[in-house]
């Protein structure tokens, strides 16, 4: 398969005290790397599309633990996790579905036990298309305090023959959450929904 040509990765970062409640003591953290790629099946119809996953495996393995530091440099701070990619106006929604066992695996195994399956979204967009990635806990799909999504884009990115692939790390819950449901610290399965 094509080897993986990387035009930039984008950092963020951001840090919640409050969204008009008390001002929280320890703010919520959330982080996002993009990794802006090109898209090797652009402006063609390929079939077998699957190997380029594995080929996006240490790409994969390099934003996870770029996260991880972001966010500390502890796997144990991390709490709820998601991906996500924008496919350029020259290809296909299934070339942004190749994102979601590299993305995702790389998160699990660089967190170490996470049990819950990490939510993505994807869409073929322009230049500076913005996208909500999605945020669940890492290991209960089920505790809402920690539903989230982070909204990510670049101005330049991603010109029609790229990729943008996005995984996104936070550090707990929304900081006024109060919506109930499953709490995390009563999280019993290991089917990573409850």
């Amino acid at each position: 398969m094509p080897e993986v040509e990387i035009r930039k990765i984008m950092n963020v970062t951001e840090e919640i005290f409050h969204e008009g409640g008390p001002r929280a003591n320890t703010p919520l953290r959330r982080a996002a790397v993009i990794a802006v790629i090109r898209n090797p099946f652009a402006g063609a119809y390929v079939e077998d599309i699957q190997p380029f996953m594995e080929d996006l495996k240490p790409l994969g393995l390099m934003m996870a633990r770029r996260l991880v530091d972001l966010l500390g440099g502890d796997p144990k701070l991390v709490e709820g996790y998601g991906k996500g990619a924008i496919v350029g106006a020259d290809g296909e929604l299934e070339h942004g579905a190749l994102w979601h066992a590299p993305g995702g695996y790389a998160m699990r195994e660089v967190l170490g036990d996470a049990m819950a399956i990490v939510p993505s979204t994807k869409k073929v967009g322009g230049v500076g298309a913005r996208l909500d990635v999605p945020v669940t806990h890492i290991n209960a799909s089920y505790v809402r305090s920690h539903f989230d999504a982070m909204e990510l884009g670049l101005n330049d990115a991603p010109r029609a023959a790229e990729l943008a692939l996005m995984l996104v790390m936070t550090t707990g819950a929304r900081v006024h959450n109060r919506a109930g449901g499953l709490e995390a610290e009563k999280i019993t399965g290991k089917d990573g929904l409850r």
